[in-house]
């Protein structure tokens, strides 16, 4: 599992990396909201450790575009403010689970395994149904009643972020990172070209879905109005 810890607090961020990494993760630190967000957006980490009090941007807010752009990472609120009204806030906010400092390891330890062992809808639905069409995760074919196409491994990689997301912002780093890989070398034109071949495939089965370009941010995948 790849944790990213979230933190200003820099004892409390090398001592969670090294108990972390002795449990077998792997662990990777950002020490304000900024950074933090940039590296979450990119959708590259399995859980996060996140401080709710960060300078630049604080960790609810971190939480909230995290969500809004369709990042579904499950993610641990760490703070000192323990009142019933923070966690609801925290919670009801995309978080979770919420754990007050100070903490013993071993109860986050177990409340990172308890979200590990849980199923998550990415691995585990072979088929996408949104608006008229239908999508076979595992042979990637598109279908609308008797009209059938049968997409590349990365186009259906594209479509299934966009079906699981539906609705969603899904911001151009995101897309790259997710599909093609964090380290993948891709130019811009690579993600503008299989975008356009997942409208013809839209088009080929007559769907109503529309993939919609959000100017300087990504693309939608919207039902009809």
């Amino acid at each position: 599992m790849r944790i990213l810890i979230i933190e200003d607090d820099e004892r409390l961020c090398e001592s969670l990396k090294f108990q972390l990494e002795k449990q077998g993760y792997s662990v990777n630190i950002c020490s304000n909201g900024e950074d933090g967000l940039y590296v979450l957006l990119q959708d590259a980490c399995d859980l996060v450790l996140l401080d709710r009090m960060l300078p630049l941007m604080d960790g609810l807010t971190v939480l909230s575009k995290a969500r809004r752009a369709g990042i579904s990472t499950p993610v641990i609120l760490l703070t000192a403010l323990g009142s019933l009204d923070d966690k609801v806030n925290g919670l009801e906010g995309g978080a979770d689970d919420y754990i007050v400092k100070p903490f013993a390891f071993q109860e986050l330890l177990a409340r990172i395994r308890c979200i590990g062992r849980r199923p998550r809808s990415w691995e585990t639905s072979a088929e996408l149904c949104l608006g008229d069409i239908v999508f076979d995760c595992d042979r990637k074919i598109l279908s609308k009643g008797s009209l059938t196409c049968t997409l590349s491994r990365r186009e259906g990689d594209l479509m299934e972020m966009f079906l699981r997301n539906p609705g969603q912002i899904l911001p151009r780093m995101t897309l790259l990172s997710r599909v093609w890989g964090p380290e993948a070398e891709v130019e811009d034109g690579n993600l503008d070209n299989y975008i356009h071949f997942l409208r013809r495939r839209l088009r080929a089965v007559s769907s109503t879905l529309t993939l919609k370009t959000v100017r300087g941010i990504g693309y939608s995948l919207q039902t009809p109005q």
